[in-house]
């Protein structure tokens, strides 16, 4: 027999038993240590990613429920986008809105004195148009022709507007009419910052 082995057994009862016991928390610390510790942080982790799944699950389910209010309210919504954007015409259909707006303004019995693009501003996915108008005619028809202006299909606002220069036409009284007709158009892929086109470079 071993003599380390012989010794230990002759040892009174109590300090074998104190050996044994240091002998058994060495074991569990080894196996906390080298084993458990390590499956129970896997464990957690496991957990902690089952506990997200079902949040993300019952989201998505929520989601998944109320899936046909959403495609209504989407629709609605794609509705609207396409009613405004009607209102703004792309680039290619503005010389023929301001054709328009000339057209117009002598079917009310203006005389179009000055027709005036000016340069487009940029502003987002909209530019504002603007065009210089001096006409002449009667207050009536001038009425007439902002009221026509105010109900055309497209958006399109009368700004700066000044009455002068009355005179007498074959008994009737005719003004000068100056003002700008501003109209918008839809820019498909915008700039980053607003920029004015055709101006000027500096």
């Amino acid at each position: 027999m071993n003599s380390r082995a012989e010794k230990v057994l002759n040892l009174p009862g109590y300090q074998r038993a104190i050996i044994v016991l240091i002998i058994m928390a060495i074991i569990a610390a080894g196996f906390y240590f080298l084993l458990y510790q390590t499956q129970l942080e896997q464990h957690n982790n496991l957990i902690a990613k089952r506990d997200k799944a079902q949040v993300k699950l019952q989201k998505n389910q929520k989601i998944a429920n109320n899936l046909a209010v959403y495609r209504a309210e989407y629709e609605k919504m794609q509705v609207k986008l396409n009613e405004a954007l009607g209102e703004l015409p792309l680039e290619k259909e503005i010389p023929g809105l301001l054709v328009s707006i000339g057209d117009l303004a002598r079917d009310k019995g203006l005389e179009v004195l000055r027709f005036k693009p000016s340069s487009e501003v940029v502003k987002g996915f909209y530019a504002e148009v603007p065009v210089a108008l001096k006409l002449a005619g009667s207050y009536h028809q001038a009425a007439a022709f902002f009221d026509s202006v105010s109900k055309m299909e497209r958006i399109v606002n009368i700004q700066g507007l000044t009455l002068g220069g009355a005179k007498d036409v074959n008994g009737k009284t005719t003004l000068g009419i100056d003002c700008s007709a501003i109209t918008f158009r839809f820019v498909e892929n915008p700039p980053d910052k607003p920029v004015k086109r055709g101006g000027k470079k500096k």
